[in-house]
């Protein structure tokens, strides 16, 4: 059972995710809280997993993150947002946070979402994918990402550069005049050989090693 917790200032909001929740089976919402006497809560019981509300009166959601990131057992963390993201993303994943999703995702997203950071994996909803790219271009190109390309193929690189394009395997298709299950491939295999990433992630290494050139931009 993923034990999880829900760290927000709206009852509605708490309750609503509960339901969605612990109707999945294998997901249980043991912890409901506001900001104030969350870092409480949350030490008192064993989380998995936390969906933490990024803004909330009083003892903000990056307040509670900095306090709980780094302690023993700490769970997994996603910031829970209805609001404008370019000004939180960097920060609340250079803190340690593992995923940000909206607060409007479907039932299946954050089903799918809490399974993802219970396993250890990180989320990112669509809103986020761009600030967080445009927040590691800001530093420039990075050697480490330049030799992890390196480990690539002329044709997986070039998978990489649709890829980071923004570009779905069907599209790559016929874009590079290949079969789908061949794209499939090449995306596995690209993606095993940057470190198992997902495909944001591939997309943002790709973007630091310069595969889509200077000032071109993603279509």
């Amino acid at each position: 059972m993923i034990r999880v917790a829900v760290v927000d200032d709206e009852p509605v909001v708490r309750a609503g995710l509960r339901l969605i929740l612990d109707s999945a089976g294998d997901i249980s919402v043991v912890v409901e809280a506001g900001g104030a006497g969350a870092v409480e809560s949350l030490r008192a019981h064993r989380v998995d997993v936390l969906l933490l509300d990024i803004r909330m009166p009083g003892v903000d959601g990056m307040s509670v993150l900095h306090r709980i990131v780094g302690a023993p057992g700490a769970p997994a963390v996603a910031m829970l947002t209805s609001f404008g993201l370019e000004e939180y993303v960097e920060e609340a994943l250079r803190a340690g946070a593992a995923g940000f999703l909206m607060k409007n995702s479907s039932p299946e997203q954050l089903i799918h979402a809490v399974r993802t950071l219970a396993a250890g994996g990180r989320v990112l909803a669509p809103e986020a994918t761009g600030p967080v790219i445009e927040g590691y271009l800001a530093s420039g190109h990075d050697a480490g990402a330049v030799r992890l390309v390196g480990r690539l193929s002329g044709r997986e690189l070039q998978v990489l550069a649709q890829v980071a394009a923004g570009h779905n395997n069907l599209a790559i298709a016929q874009r590079m005049h290949l079969a789908h299950g061949t794209v499939k491939d090449h995306v596995s295999s690209v993606l095993a050989k940057l470190g198992g990433l997902n495909r944001v992630q591939a997309a943002v290494i790709a973007e630091r090693a310069g595969l889509l050139g200077p000032g071109r931009a993603r279509t």
